[in-house]
């Protein structure tokens, strides 16, 4: 199933050492099966999204052969609500696909639930923001040269085959997207090789150069991609944190002698390293989830007329990441997208047993929770009026 496609089908596959071992620092393959992913994407599917959403360049957009297509030939002027915008025209569309052209649609998992459930289970398998893009091309053409990604990618082939290449990690390891040096180079030779068939999965570490074309079949696939917390993340938090000691705010002394410049300095320096030293990685990492964000949902009219959720009514935990819980005087509190609520002693059951299983019913979980019908209606009330669950 789609909804655990990363945190139990793909460890099942390539071993539980995923993550401690492989993630970030390897190529990792695997075969899920066809079956597996169909669910995920289907051409009736993507019909269905290019026909309903008003997509235009850059979201969807076109390449060949490395540069991008022109979005006039295969876009018209169009208006909406009053503004220019762009619109797809189909015969355009399918005269550069038949050419060769690469169709590249980014963040496909805010436009169809099956990958954005997917994407979900990713990041709570990874702990990190992730964002899916499709890749669509017919031929033995290819959409961009050799190059490398600025963030870690697991790609699953949806829909004929695709030939890969991965080099592996050029001339500075761990690239960044923004980062001193845009000047590195390609290693020699290749790490990995093989074409993608439906059900393949292929994970490409940040950095890794990697190659890719056409078979001269159709090909559709998946990047599901995810950005990791550096140390360039942690020196930016600690870098906020020194708003909150004195001495850092006090300026610098550059009309002073050179005497004292030299003392600010090494008190700032001194200053600086006691502020590291207090400054954990567990909990800067405790803080990174507790900021991370949940996914733009709605709940009307539960949220707005206040409506009592019955036994059958579906319920839905927002949270991605599941918050830890903390008593504090008597109540309950939990941390979501950087914002923190208090909720009497009751929703305690009730917001564990959401943890553990984020979908189901209003009398499931009073059941699961050992917690009275009226009191769980009660608790979904205020949950739903904070964004943390969804009624249906």
């Amino acid at each position: 199933m789609t909804e655990r496609l990363f945190t139990e089908t793909l460890p099942a596959a390539v071993g539980e050492d995923l993550l401690s071992t492989r993630l970030s620092t390897d190529v990792v393959f695997a075969d899920l099966g066809a079956e597996t992913v169909r669910p995920l994407l289907t051409f009736d599917a993507l019909n269905d999204i290019l026909s309903r959403c008003a997509l235009e360049p850059p979201r969807l957009r076109l390449h060949r052969e490395g540069a991008p297509v022109p979005p006039a030939r295969y876009t018209d002027a169009g208006t909406g609500s009053g503004a220019d915008r762009s619109v797809i025209r189909p015969d355009g569309l399918y005269r550069e696909l038949r050419g060769g052209a690469s169709l590249v649609l980014d963040a496909v998992d805010r436009l169809h639930a099956p990958v954005q459930e997917a994407t979900d289970d990713l990041m709570r398998l990874v702990r990190e923001r992730a964002q899916v893009n499709l890749y669509l091309i017919w031929g033995d053409s290819h959409g961009f040269d050799t190059h490398w990604d600025d963030h870690d990618t697991f790609v699953v082939q949806v829909e004929g085959t695709k030939s890969w290449k991965v080099h592996g990690p050029g001339s500075r390891p761990h690239p960044m997207k923004v980062d001193s040096d845009h000047g590195h180079t390609p290693p020699e030779g290749t790490v990995w090789e093989g074409v993608l068939s439906p059900g393949h999965v292929l994970h490409v570490p940040r950095g890794w150069w990697h190659t890719v074309a056409g078979t001269g079949d159709v090909s559709m696939h998946l990047t599901f991609g995810f950005t990791r917390a550096t140390g360039i993340d942690w020196a930016r938090s600690l870098l906020e944190r020194l708003y909150d000691v004195d001495f850092f705010r006090t300026d610098l002394p550059r009309f002073g002698s050179a005497e004292e410049r030299r003392k600010h300095r090494h008190e700032l320096v001194r200053r600086l390293a006691d502020a590291a030293e207090q400054h954990d990685l567990d909990g800067f990492l405790d803080e990174h989830d507790s900021r991370f964000p949940r996914r733009q949902s709605f709940a009307l009219p539960w949220a707005v007329d206040g409506t009592a959720p019955q036994a059958g009514t579906q319920v839905e935990f927002v949270p991605i990441l599941p918050p830890p819980l903390q008593r504090e005087d008597g109540r309950v509190a939990v941390t979501v997208s950087g914002k923190r609520y208090r909720l009497p002693a009751a929703a305690e059951p009730v917001l564990a047993e959401l943890a553990r299983k984020p979908h189901t019913t209003a009398g499931e979980l009073a059941d699961d929770s050992g917690t009275p019908l009226e009191t769980t209606a009660a608790v979904l009330q205020a949950l739903v009026r904070h964004q943390l669950v969804l009624l249906r």
